[in-house]
């Protein structure tokens, strides 16, 4: 879709829901900086015609550019063309610039893609034991680096890792398409991005990142295809963007199980706003179900979240340990959606038999205010943990029209607090006997006053 169509539709959302921003880490966000040097993928060798192999083009180029990094940086543009490649990893005060007209196509030969290890903080790879594929584009250990453009397009022609995938003939977990593991000052932006084989962007163990006004779009039938996958990162921004896949449109992450609580890296200080989301068996926006390093002050405000299984969704389980909480939610249409509204306790599977079943995770401090939903099936189920029930779950202003016949909302171990809602929520969210109303009005005062997280 079109980068204006995006900024229009971004518009529509803040018209629509009339809402006044609050100060957040998108208005602090990294800059795009003009880099002094810039050169051509064409200089390499390069050919854009859809089936010469350009991987090593990619590989030289970024190796000469290295040698800008302590004078301004570089960029390397990608002109018009269709530009068949395998994984190749970017390097630090780096621009990749691909103009419009301009698409990277993954290659679909697995041989073009290098194998790496696992990440620490999850032991093995996500869908299988042992290594995984090496994403698209990729980075470790950097600092000031882009990957932006003028609407150019990222396609990583998913379609055979789909088919792969669900008749189990993979060895190594599938590739994403952009990653950066452990890096600084990130940007991602004014791209569309295609068929990702699993993830279309992973920042992991990441400081600083914009991912701002991308389009990002996968089959609703491709498998746990996810857009933007912030996982233990902090001083995360992401705007201005539509996104339509298989499972979940954003998913924030922080490890699993016994690794990522030994990691202990959480997702924290994250604002998501001015986004058109979708996903047709995952949910909208999710919260783990790996978030054993902690998920905290997340701030999302101003989304619309259509023709989605789920809205908001917040995942864990027993053997988890970690934490979701100080978690801000504000000015929300939902439309077309089975659940508005989901907190389970018992989701997700574990990577191994070593994990501690005693590593019990907390929920505490979930706010959801000022949401009007319509053609809801089901406005909640909050299903908590006897061992750690869901603590200071806040609800306000929220209007859902749901079918008379359904069941509107499912509870149990859990204790919040709930005042103009719509239709009325179950005895555990209308708790006035305990600290909830207390806590969830200290919340709703702060919010009022700033959304600083």
């Amino acid at each position: 879709m079109p980068v204006a169509l995006l900024l229009l539709l971004a518009l529509s959302i803040a018209i629509r829901i009339d809402a006044e921003e609050s100060s957040g880490v998108c208005d602090f966000k990294p800059g795009l900086k003009p880099r002094p040097h810039s050169v051509s993928i064409l200089e390499f060798g390069a050919v854009g015609d859809g089936k010469t192999l350009n991987t090593l083009a990619f590989q030289n180029a970024i190796f000469y550019l290295k040698s800008f990094t302590d004078k301004g940086g570089a960029q390397l543009y990608v002109p018009p063309g269709k530009w068949l490649t395998g994984s190749f990893s970017l390097t630090s005060h780096l621009t990749l610039f691909l103009e419009k007209g301009a698409v990277i196509l993954g290659s679909q030969d697995p041989s073009h893609w290098d194998l790496v290890d696992p990440l620490p903080s999850y032991g093995r790879g996500i869908e299988l034991p042992g290594k995984r594929y090496r994403s698209l584009i990729n980075g470790d250990m950097l600092t000031d680096v882009v990957v932006t453009g003028d609407n150019g397009t990222i396609d990583g022609q998913g379609s055979v890792w789909w088919d792969w995938f669900e008749s189990h003939s993979l060895n190594y977990s599938r590739p994403h398409l952009v990653e950066f593991t452990s890096s600084d000052l990130v940007v991602v932006s004014n791209l569309t991005f295609l068929n990702a084989p699993a993830y279309n962007i992973h920042p992991v163990y990441c400081s600083n990142v914009l991912v701002q006004n991308i389009s990002v779009s996968a089959p609703g039938e491709s498998p746990y295809t996810i857009g933007i996958v912030p996982d233990s990162s902090n001083n995360v921004c992401i705007e201005d963007s539509l996104i339509k896949v298989g499972y979940d449109a954003i998913s924030l992450k922080s490890g699993w199980d016994e690794y990522g609580i030994a990691y202990d890296r959480p997702t924290q200080d994250v604002h998501i706003r001015r986004v058109y989301l979708q996903s047709s068996s995952g949910s909208s926006i999710a919260f783990g179900s790996e978030m054993s390093g902690g998920i905290s002050n997340v701030y999302v405000e101003q989304v619309y979240l259509y023709n989605s299984f789920s809205g908001i969704e917040f995942r864990t389980t027993k053997g988890r340990g970690g934490y979701i909480k100080r978690i801000i939610i504000s000015n929300v249409e939902l439309k077309n959606i089975n659940m508005a509204f989901g907190a389970i306790g018992d989701c997700g599977s574990h990577p191994d038999d070593s994990f501690d079943p005693n590593a019990i995770p907390i929920l505490d401090q979930i706010t959801l205010q000022n949401v009007t939903g319509s053609n809801i099936t089901m406005a909640g189920n909050f299903t908590g943990l006897a061992e750690s029930p869901f603590t200071s779950i806040c609800l306000f202003n929220v209007s859902l029209t749901i079918p008379a016949t359904s069941t509107s909302w499912t509870c149990s171990n859990v204790i919040g607090f709930s005042e103009f809602v719509s239709p009325e929520p179950c005895p555990e969210l209308n708790s006035s006997y305990s600290n909830s109303s207390s806590v969830c009005y200290s919340i709703l005062k702060s919010y009022g006053k700033s959304a600083n997280l």
